[in-house]
């Protein structure tokens, strides 16, 4: 299993300096989410120039806000300008966000993804679509230098329909809030599955956790609980949490000594996850022991 962070900051150049640290760390990848503050895509794409070596992903872009042909446009470029190192991630978001923020119908989630991917697809894989639904009808090319494919796509799928899409289509999954359990009992099976029948290769199960090394766990759990309180009462992942018997983020946080933590991590790899992004969270010295095994981990 893969292991990398989780960046992000309210400005450009902090995420850059944070995806700078990354690779001096020597991270694989680093993922940043698009939430409400700088646009995901745009801001990996800066990283990308001034970070060689690391990937960089989404996780993840909001589909209902972005025409896919947009969305594709952006990816495209990220792509060139980071030099094949960028995933997008992509998401329905959360109903609150799309119908009560943006004023935007959040009607038949599943389908809208379907026809999303069967536009956005096409578009970075072969630089052009010819697509008529229900909800897109697009004709039209992407220019792409060289005719170069453009970068995975992971879906940020839980419920089963979902994860049957991101197998069947896409190149695999990016979860938050999914502890190990739900992994290797619900998310796995199902992603591969839906892979398999479609004769795809074994797609990706990126997995993002709250992760802190620490002496004082008590602690740890009532920042972790406050912190991510708002991702407990949002349905998609009240579902992984209570699938996991959970009764909040902090009770999937991976939080602990040193031997507790690497076995929590590894518990992830033991479930299924192809690459586990830690969003590393505490004080100063909480961050740096925890990134301190982290390094460890990943030459093991």
């Amino acid at each position: 299993m893969d292991i990398g962070i989780g960046i992000g900051g309210q400005t450009v150049d902090e995420v850059v300096a944070q995806a700078q640290r990354a690779g001096a760390e020597g991270f694989a990848s680093a993922w940043t989410a698009n939430i409400f503050g700088l646009d995901a895509i745009t801001t990996l794409a800066i990283a990308g120039r001034a970070v060689p070596g690391l990937h960089l992903g989404t996780a993840v872009v909001p589909t209902f806000p972005r025409h896919p042909h947009a969305m594709a446009q952006q990816a495209m470029t990220a792509w060139d300008a980071t030099g094949g190192r960028f995933t997008l991630g992509i998401g329905l978001s959360h109903q609150i966000v799309i119908e009560t923020m943006f004023g935007l119908s959040y009607d038949k989630p599943a389908a809208h993804m379907r026809e999303y991917l069967a536009v956005l697809l096409p578009l970075l894989r072969d630089g052009n679509v010819s697509f008529d639904g229900d909800l897109y009808r697009v004709h039209a090319p992407l220019e792409r230098a060289g005719n170069q494919e453009g970068p995975p796509v992971l879906v940020a799928a839980m419920a089963p329909v979902m994860l049957r899409l991101a197998g069947e289509v896409a190149d695999g999954t990016l979860l938050w809030m999914t502890g190990p359990k739900t992994v290797a009992n619900h998310v796995a099976p199902r992603i591969h599955k839906a892979a398999a029948d479609a004769g795809r290769a074994a797609p990706q199960i990126v997995a993002a956790l709250p992760i802190a090394v620490t002496t004082d766990i008590d602690a740890a759990k009532q920042q972790a609980a406050s912190t991510f309180e708002i991702y407990g009462g949002l349905p998609s992942y009240r579902a992984m949490l209570d699938a996991e018997g959970a009764a909040g983020p902090a009770d999937v946080a991976i939080v602990g000594d040193e031997a507790a933590v690497a076995a929590g991590v590894q518990e992830m790899a033991d479930a299924g996850v192809t690459e586990f992004s830690a969003s590393c969270f505490g004080d100063r010295d909480t961050i740096r022991r925890t990134t301190a095994l982290l390094k460890e981990l990943r030459s093991t």
